[in-house]
């Protein structure tokens, strides 16, 4: 993963040879690069610009979208503009097409959106419904998910218990992470309620690389056990950004220092589903 929380990727996206001469060695080597008379030439890349259209383009989009847009550029790749529209409460209508046209207007054009089609779409995230429902069932079938029937009214109290008892972190009590697999099931095929909870581990640590910061080590007693589908169908962040990329052959994300402490489910998350993690 390439962060991006300082705006400084600290290197020269411009440079005509095709070289990023200031990142480490095993930084380039990690991103597909050759070495050819001391130099390392690399190799296409696919990067993305996933934003959420509930409201405006702003400044930090457009950084997101430059970093990605140059490393796409500089080594021949593509650029994918994906929509991820999953928080329907929050979607403003119109605001797909302010991003596309403020993508035009800023010189970055995607070469695979919405508008513009391409071989891995659809790249509306609403329209990929059951590729995620789909996964989030690979999951379950594997262990590494659960159904979890919880109301919401359950689920506060719960919070509210653990406030009080002042515990390290508030976290979901894992109540239905020990229900028997075929009597959730078969509550499941009876039309009950439910999301689907990625089921961390409790014991260990979670180790993520990150190609600037390094090693990010997480104790897993600090985790929770995310929610990544929805009782609507629709998954949550965590999923469908980690499939997206996956499916539309993403190889380098560029992410905001705000997404760090889900790193290490999302990383889980790919694991699980033993597959290459982006850089």
């Amino acid at each position: 993963m390439l962060p991006c929380d300082s705006g400084n990727l600290n290197f020269d996206p411009l440079r005509p040879d095709g070289h990023l001469p200031h990142f480490p060695t095993e930084v380039r080597r990690k991103m597909g690069e050759e070495g050819w008379g001391g130099g390392f030439k690399l190799k296409p890349a696919r990067t993305r610009l996933a934003p959420s259209p509930t409201g405006r383009f702003h400044v930090a989009n457009a950084r997101n979208a430059l970093y990605s847009y140059l490393i796409a550029r500089q080594t021949g790749g593509q650029f994918i503009l994906r929509i991820e529209d999953t928080d329907q409460k929050r979607f403003v209508p119109g605001a797909e097409e302010v991003i596309a046209r403020s993508l035009d207007w800023l010189g970055m054009t995607p070469d695979e959106s919405p508008f513009h089609g391409g071989q891995y779409g659809p790249y509306r995230q609403t329209e990929r419904r059951e590729i995620y429902q789909r996964h989030a069932q690979i999951l379950v079938e594997r262990a590494h998910a659960y159904p979890c029937f919880c109301t919401p009214e359950r689920l506060d109290q719960m919070r509210k218990e653990q406030e009080v008892r002042k515990v390290d972190r508030v976290r979901y009590d894992g109540t239905c992470r020990v229900l028997d697999p075929s009597d959730a099931a078969r509550r499941v095929a009876a039309g009950e309620k439910h999301v689907i909870r990625f089921k961390m581990p409790y014991e260990g640590t979670t180790i993520a690389h990150d190609h600037v910061r390094g090693d990010i080590v997480t104790e897993n007693k600090y985790l929770d056990d995310y929610v990544i589908l929805k009782s609507d169908g629709l998954p949550t962040y965590h999923l469908a950004a980690m499939v997206d990329d996956h499916e539309m052959k993403i190889t380098h994300v560029t992410r905001s220092a705000e997404w760090l402490p889900t790193l290490p489910l999302h990383v889980q998350i790919i694991r699980a589903f033993g597959w290459d993690e982006p850089i």
